[in-house]
């Protein structure tokens, strides 16, 4: 019996901050108290009055694997994670075969139970036909249905109408969306293209993968979820004109609609394509600030439910090509906690908002058992976090595989000094342990 105490942490959970000890017997935390005595038996970390806060649980990543694995894997990106601060992952069905059967999704799950260092769940993949494959879904253990509306990268798209209608019909499980209007966006790039070849300066982006794109997509998929009556989750959320289609008139649990946010939408304008150029090119694209002030403007409000990362490495030899080769997407997830602990210090947004948007709601949300809160029961994934402890992302203390970041040359106030997963001291005094602690997530439905 493996028994560590967390003494004098500042014990982050459900909108309150309290100074405390914690008690993880094997996987569980067993007691939460004011104070608790050590015995003999007993690890014990001093936690000295830094934030103690459930391990944030990341519902949209790409980390690979199987068939992208020169950009990352499981093993390496969940490492990245858990030094990040991040115990659970969901990740998506656009690797190399697409996980769009039953056999293959269940491939994924058995490659993460050898490797990886977080926990996990894998989506199913939708297509314009493998309605059967999708009903097959055990709802028990796989997160949800990720279906890629209007864009896609490898043949992932669903853009028959009436399947896209089945689909929603068909299942009860959460499906989570990308959307952007395909018709739209090969519109604009034309003119884009017309004007300047391959070479399109990525300033343009935004405007080529625009606000109406994202816009004409997500508020169909949003009337096609009301009309079916589909639980629908929309991914990546980048517009200010999109925040109109959401709520916070109702409780999360109620809510049949819901959406995510990602840290380079809060973070970046399209002002830094200027200085980032692809290593920031993402889908949907990073926009203005008119449009980053009004997601922070939702996300406080409680129209957006979730803070993610839509983590999605390539090398920098693909991300140095021309605009229309350049791939989109980019490495997070070792910095999007404090990323968020430093919106906190510049007053932004409170410690138990971050808590709330990257444990508590996406794990409401997707319904997992026993995680995302800081309780008595529930798995010890958990997360210690200095407030005044600066340092500065470079590329020897990058874990990506890919080996940059694009918040490289930044300085954080806050830093993760441990991660434990399942009970698991995972990350310390920098170093990742090569235990592999992470276990599949299971959904109560």
């Amino acid at each position: 019996m493996k028994r560590i105490l967390i003494k004098n942490a500042k014990i982050v959970n459900e909108g309150k901050i309290f100074e405390g000890d914690l008690l993880i017997e094997n996987e569980i935390i067993i007691e939460i108290s004011d104070s608790i005595s050590a015995k003999t038996d007993y690890k014990v970390i001093d936690a000295e009055g830094n934030y103690l806060i459930p391990g944030a649980i990341d519902d949209q990543v790409h980390f690979r694997e199987p068939g992208l694995t020169h950009k990352g894997d499981i093993g390496s990106e969940s490492r990245a994670a858990v030094a990040g601060g991040i115990t659970s992952f969901i990740e998506q069905p656009n690797t190399v075969p697409n996980a769009v059967t039953q056999e293959l999704l269940e491939q994924k799950y058995q490659i993460a139970a050898e490797t990886s260092h977080a926990n996990y769940s894998f989506m199913m993949g939708g297509t314009n036909d493998n309605l059967d494959e999708i009903l097959k879904t055990n709802p028990k253990n796989v997160a949800g249905v990720k279906l890629f509306l209007g864009s896609s990268t490898g043949n992932m798209l669903v853009d028959k109408e009436d399947v896209l209608e089945k689909i929603f019909s068909s299942t009860k499980m959460l499906i989570a969306v990308h959307c952007e209007d395909e018709t739209t966006i090969k519109n604009n790039l034309a003119k884009y293209k017309e004007k300047y070849g391959d070479d399109i300066p990525v300033k343009f982006h935004h405007l080529i993968r625009s606000e109406e794109a994202c816009y004409l997509s997500s508020s169909k998929a949003i009337a096609l979820a009301k009309k079916t009556g589909a639980r629908l989750h929309v991914f990546h959320l980048s517009t200010a004109k999109e925040m109109e289609l959401f709520t916070n008139k109702i409780p999360i649990e109620e809510k049949q609609i819901t959406a995510e946010v990602c840290i380079h939408h809060l973070w970046f304008t399209n002002a830094d394509y200027e200085t980032k150029g692809n290593l920031i090119k993402w889908n949907p694209a990073i926009k203005t600030e008119t449009d980053r002030a009004a997601l922070w403007e939702a996300l406080l409000d409680d129209r957006i439910d979730v803070i993610a990362t839509d983590h999605a490495p390539h090398t920098l030899e693909e991300k140095n090509q021309s605009y229309t080769k350049a791939p989109s997407g980019g490495p997070l997830v070792q910095h999007a906690v404090v990323a968020m602990f430093e919106a906190f210090h510049q007053g932004k947004i409170s410690i138990e908002k971050i808590v709330e948007k990257m444990a508590h709601n996406p794990a409401k949300i997707f319904k997992i058992e026993k995680r995302g809160f800081i309780k008595e029961g529930f798995y010890a994934d958990l997360v210690l976090i200095n407030p005044a402890m600066p340092w500065s992302v470079k590329k020897e203390n990058i874990l990506y595989k890919c080996g940059w970041s694009p918040l490289e040359g930044t300085t954080f106030k806050s830093r993760i000094t441990h991660t434990f997963v399942n009970g698991q001291l995972v990350y310390q005094n920098a170093k990742v342990n090569e235990a592999k602690a992470g276990k599949r997530l299971l959904f109560n439905r």
